[in-house]
């Protein structure tokens, strides 16, 4: 248990059989790669921590075997958006010749191809059509949506759907009965619950939970910051009485002073704006969920938390 070592690497599945839920897409995959040279190009669609990229590295595993890391590019495509990550990395690769005879082709993962410009991917998309003889691609994605449609019709896609709370306590009970740690059934099942069907997130908790002793449902809410939920909640009766000021200092401090993600700040609000007993809660959490869209399109998170609880205050009763 003291090991170094990320838990969700030492478990990730090196076979496809070896995932976890995904019986539909497994079987597919395992049907297709019966004739390898005839796999199409790939598209895989999903929320985080469901097995999308997983999946990837097993697929040049089993094709390409001893040889895989030599004959595989795997891209983050976020952290490179434009038009020379394609030009400049995605086409050198594809076109290099040299193939070993053992090899029918080489593959490239694009993980999180959905943050891709739309340059970019209409320049991928003649990329994938002049390479298919020697190369495959598999595009991971989380919003199909933002993909453009001439490369999804070039590829099969299959949507991955989100890990039920019952196998990712059985894994969990799994890696801690490997890992020899103490944990209780409660702790894991808040774990599993909070999870919300990411098995990554839930090792990575399960990791940092069992790193305090125990894992038990205090040391999971102290993990997640669960134990400030109750604080989100009172940033939110700051907001809707009008003290702005007030609820904006103590939204900034659970951010940058206890570690609390913009994104669960904005979860742990809607959970208790629907606590609310008011007449205004459909407009209070459509208003949420306007701020959660302009950060996840990249805004400032800071001012538009802050602009939400300044919105917020109209409903206050005067």
């Amino acid at each position: 248990m003291q090991s170094n070592v990320m838990w969700t690497e030492k478990y990730r599945p090196q076979k496809i059989s070896e995932l976890i839920n995904q019986k539909e897409t497994i079987g597919s995959l395992n049907s297709m790669l019966k004739n390898q040279l005839e796999l199409p190009h790939l598209l895989f669609s999903g929320s985080a921590g469901v097995g999308k990229t997983t999946i990837s590295l097993c697929i040049c595993k089993e094709i390409l075997g001893e040889y895989w890391k030599n004959y595989t590019l795997e891209l983050n495509a976020s952290d490179e958006r434009g038009i020379n990550m394609v030009r400049e990395r995605v086409k050198k690769f594809s076109r290099f010749a040299g193939l070993d005879t053992k090899i029918p082709f080489k593959i490239i993962i694009l993980d999180e191809a959905d943050e891709m410009t739309s340059d970019a991917q209409t320049a991928l998309r003649r990329i994938i059509e002049d390479t298919a003889k020697f190369c495959r691609f598999i595009l991971i994605a989380n919003n199909l949506s933002k993909i453009i449609e001439p490369i999804q019709s070039r590829c099969v896609v299959f949507k991955f759907t989100k890990v039920s709370e019952k196998d990712i306590l059985l894994h969990l009970k799994q890696i801690g009965k490997n890992e020899k740690i103490k944990m209780d059934e409660k702790g894991l099942g808040a774990i599993s619950a909070y999870a919300d069907g990411d098995l990554r997130h839930a090792i990575n908790i399960l990791q940092a939970s069992a790193s305090t002793g125990n894992v038990t449902v205090d040391s999971v809410k102290s993990v997640i910051g669960l134990t400030k939920t109750n604080d989100v909640q009172n940033i939110l009766k700051m907001a809707i009485d009008g003290k702005i000021s007030e609820s904006r200092e103590k939204m900034i401090e659970l951010i940058k002073v206890y570690g609390m993600s913009e994104s669960d700040f904005l979860k742990y609000i809607n959970q208790a704006i629907f606590n609310l007993k008011n007449d205004n809660i459909a407009e209070m959490s459509e208003i949420t969920a306007k701020y959660d869209y302009r950060i996840l399109a990249g805004a400032n998170p800071e001012i538009q938390l802050s602009a939400l609880l300044a919105e917020l205050t109209k409903f206050s009763k005067k």
